[in-house]
């Protein structure tokens, strides 16, 4: 796996963090423990920090990124991704940040200073404007997202059924890797 340090910033991962060989992760970034980083997915740290929790899964082609900190704005914004978060294929992130169980649909893009509360579902190809808050407890859709309605219990028991599952996927590539020596 390409890791890469950056002004002094070098990445750092907790226990039983699977991450691709083809995956990019550079400079001031932090992973938890038990989460997972699947092919081509590139996390740039470079200019700001990032954060992502643990029981956390960052699916193919994902990009993600920071605002760095300028005269426009002085503190910049890190990304911040919490626990049993799901970030879809394609997903792009930058300089937002995500509470806890969290699913981020494919292709989904969400933008500078945007905040997601907890327990949230974002429809695939949304886009979340800059600056824009997602209340807890909804499915968003659209371009720019709107809120279409509340949570069923169902999606709500799905964060965990969907973070169990990527788990479980992650310790299956941790072994085989291990099985040929390459961890």
């Amino acid at each position: 796996m390409p890791v890469k340090s950056f002004r002094g910033h070098t990445p750092s991962f907790g226990a039983r963090v699977w991450v691709d060989d083809s995956a990019v992760i550079i400079g001031d970034v932090e992973i938890g423990e038990d989460s997972s980083v699947w092919p081509l997915v590139a996390i740039r740290g470079d200019m700001h920090r990032i954060r992502i929790g643990q029981r956390t899964s960052i699916q193919d082609n994902s990009c993600l990124h920071i605002t760095h900190a300028s005269t426009y704005k002085p503190e910049g914004h890190p990304l911040e991704i919490g626990d049993d978060v799901t970030i879809g294929h394609m997903a792009m992130l930058h300089g937002c940040k995500i509470g806890n169980k969290v699913l981020v649909g494919m292709g989904t893009t969400i933008l500078d200073g945007a905040v997601i509360e907890d327990k949230v579902i974002i429809g695939a190809g949304s886009l979340v404007p800059p600056g824009k808050r997602l209340e807890s407890g909804y499915l968003y859709m659209g371009s720019p997202v709107k809120q279409a309605r509340p949570l069923s219990e169902k999606e709500i028991e799905y964060f965990q059924y969907a973070g169990l599952n990527y788990i479980k996927l992650k310790d299956e590539y941790l072994a085989e890797a291990k099985a040929a020596g390459e961890a």
